[in-house]
């Protein structure tokens, strides 16, 4: 495998540039309703029923139908996008999370840190349907019921779990297929899309070719070309290395700023969470209680080095570094 010839698109890609998806006809053109029941023709993800967290193909990109077309941005709005209010959830003996009340306003971005087993990756279980709470109740975008917040929600896990025997196009026209569109006309909607994500040339390569980074970028785009309203990212970059995770935070804060969606960040990386998120939360240890909220401020504009030498991101960065070690 030439890997040289691969790794370069992983970094300094003139992906998400900022034009919109909304902006893309082929993209935004409407979708049969019906959802996917089964398999797809070359043993494509079954659909979403009993998906679980690490059901990427089913989670991420199959949730049901929404109203969007696919891949298009939801209409832009105001007002609250997720609520959870008193959310409380056991397992056994184990209480996971307790007491948990967040509100995430309509197309913002929220981090949240916390000590290992603290729960976070249950709270996103938990909007996104796949699981119920034993106390408290949560809204998305008005839903309340596990299967309309599911329909809501796109889940992007820290593995991207790509189908090996499908190249980059196939991957990530999935979530289209899932929802009714014929193959060929998916695979043409998300080849408009592969060279903002730094893609481009490398649309038939298969998943053992790509770099992680690149594995990465075609999960996001399957996330994003489902056409949910809310995003729940649950530490996508944690797998990759130092060097090409800074990048891809970059490049991510980029991509959300040019097509906002309601977004959810688990991570364990204090500087991923300030890069990526408007507001940070902070959770404590098992079980996991909400215990500090940090707005953040920083400039629209610059690299992630400039960003994180801006004295406000190191302040947050040293008091959230602080109360994580206080609540470990």
């Amino acid at each position: 495998m030439p890997i040289g010839e691969l790794m370069a698109g992983t970094s300094g890609t003139p992906a998400a540039k900022g034009v919109p998806l909304q902006a893309d006809a082929h993209t935004v053109a409407s979708v049969p309703g019906a959802p996917a029941s089964g398999p797809g023709a070359d043993g494509g993800a079954p659909g979403a029923s009993g998906a679980g967290p690490g059901d990427t193909a089913t989670a991420t990109a199959t949730a049901g139908n929404g109203t969007a077309g696919a891949g298009s941005a939801p209409p832009v709005g105001s007002g609250t996008g997720l609520r959870l209010s008193g959310v409380a959830r056991v397992f056994g003996q184990v209480v996971a999370v307790s007491g948990v009340d967040l509100e995430v306003p309509l197309h913002s971005r929220l981090s949240i840190v916390g000590p290992s087993g603290c729960g976070k990756s249950t709270l996103l279980a938990l909007i996104c349907g796949l699981d119920e709470p034993n106390e408290g109740t949560i809204d998305v975008l008005g839903a309340t019921a596990s299967a309309e917040r599911l329909r809501r929600c796109a889940w992007m896990p820290q593995r991207d779990l790509l189908l090996p025997w499908r190249d980059v196009l196939g991957n990530a026209a999935l979530a289209l297929e899932n929802q009714g569109v014929r193959r060929r006309t998916a695979r043409q909607r998300v080849g408009h899309l592969v060279e903002r994500f730094g893609l481009a040339g490398f649309e038939e390569k298969l998943p053992h070719q790509l770099s992680g980074g690149m594995r990465q970028r075609v999960s996001f785009l399957r996330t994003l070309v489902a056409g949910k309203e809310v995003l729940l990212l649950d530490e996508p970059f944690g797998a990759l290395d130092s060097i090409t995770r800074a990048d891809l935070q970059g490049w991510l804060r980029t991509a959300l700023d040019a097509e906002p969606r309601t977004t959810v960040l688990v991570t364990h990386d204090v500087e991923e969470a300030l890069l990526i998120g408007e507001r940070v939360v902070v959770m404590s240890a098992r079980p996991g209680r909400i215990v500090a909220q940090f707005d953040v401020h920083l400039p629209n504009a610059g690299s992630r080095r400039e960003l994180i030498r801006h004295p406000e991101f190191a302040e947050l960065r040293d008091e959230i570094l602080s109360l994580l070690e206080a609540v470990a």
